[in-house]
């Protein structure tokens, strides 16, 4: 094998299973990354993956990869910038190994991340949650497992490869003290409280199935985990539903990230201190949560009211000086 293949196999092996500990997820985005990478070097080099050489993979032709996915693949800057911090993750690792390619190194690492326009977050009113809550038909296991899903994640705000990973044993109901415990981004474990409307709706739901601790809490129709799509399609489906009722929700996307991003939003509203928030959603940062102070008008209509209007005279303005008249008549 070239010089490439056995150091890409060990920045997976060793530097993030063994080293980092890095989460499937993390895997996931990073394999992905490399897959294209490669197919890239396939089709522009004529070179098979096993056959590449880490020189082959310079900065120009990091920089060419780059440009392929926003022009071929119609990738954003944000996919554009991840698939670079795998890339310079890895070449990180490369550079303790080989440093007799360390000129090649420091070029590719040089690169750098796109800006990326940020656009304010998206977020759904109380009569939209009302009305997206009412959708699910009770009726049927599949409509009160719906409900259950779509009330816990507006509730909590977890994350949906949070939501889809609950286990039955992750959530207690005790009247005294109803909580949800998770193991969020980085494998931090986190417990969010649950109201008494969102603990009486999961007692119901559990007391129905009477599963096994180990069950997923919300399973799929065969009874395994629901996977991302899943639960983005049922966010939809009923979007769709609610639409009827709530015609906001006819030019709205609703996806599991839009119901994490209300919940910020409902606590926001609330008056809910920022910290609280970030220790809510599990942000790293309090920072992060600056993000919903944008996003939320009404916030910025309180504080208007709260200021003295100004006391501002009408007067034209009329020049002193005749040529300065003059001018102004031009």
């Amino acid at each position: 094998m070239s010089t490439l293949a056995p150091l890409l196999e060990a920045f997976f092996t060793d530097r993030l299973l063994q080293q980092r500990h890095a989460s499937p997820h993390t895997i996931t985005a990073y394999r992905d990354a490399f897959r294209l990478l490669l197919a890239f070097a396939q089709q522009t080099l004529g070179k098979a993956p096993s056959a590449l050489d880490l020189r082959d993979l310079d900065a120009p032709f990091i920089a060419r990869f780059l440009s392929h996915l926003e022009a071929k693949r119609g990738n954003g800057a944000a996919t554009r910038n991840a698939r670079l911090a795998a890339v310079h993750s890895f070449f990180r690792y490369v550079a303790l190994r080989e440093p007799a390619h360390a000129a090649v190194i420091q070029r590719v690492l040089a690169i750098p991340h796109k800006r990326a326009e940020k656009t304010l977050v998206a977020f759904l009113t109380r009569p939209e949650v009302e009305a997206l809550l009412a959708a699910p038909d009770q009726a049927t296991v599949i409509g009160r497992r719906d409900h259950a899903l779509l009330l816990l994640a507006i509730q909590t705000g977890l994350r949906v490869s949070e939501l889809t990973q609950l286990r039955v044993e992750d959530v207690r109901l005790d009247r005294s003290g109803a909580h949800v415990r998770c193991r969020g981004k980085g494998r931090k474990e986190r417990v969010t409280p649950l109201t008494v409307q969102t603990a009486r709706v999961l007692r119901a739901w559990l007391k129905e199935r009477a599963p096994s601790p180990t069950e997923p809490l919300f399973p799929s129709r065969r009874g395994d985990v629901m996977s991302r799509d899943a639960v983005e399609r049922v966010a939809e489906k009923h979007r769709k539903s609610a639409a009827t009722t709530c015609r906001s929700l006819t030019t709205k996307r609703v996806s599991p990230h839009v119901l994490r991003h209300t919940s910020a939003m409902l606590l926001l509203q609330a008056d809910v201190d920022r910290s609280v928030i970030a220790l809510w959603l599990g942000h790293e940062s309090v920072e992060t949560t600056e993000i919903y102070l944008h996003a939320d008008l009404s916030i910025k209509q309180r504080a208007i009211a709260r200021t003295a209007p100004l006391r501002v005279g009408r007067k034209r303005y009329r020049p002193a000086d005749r040529l300065l008249a003059f001018l102004e008549a031009l």
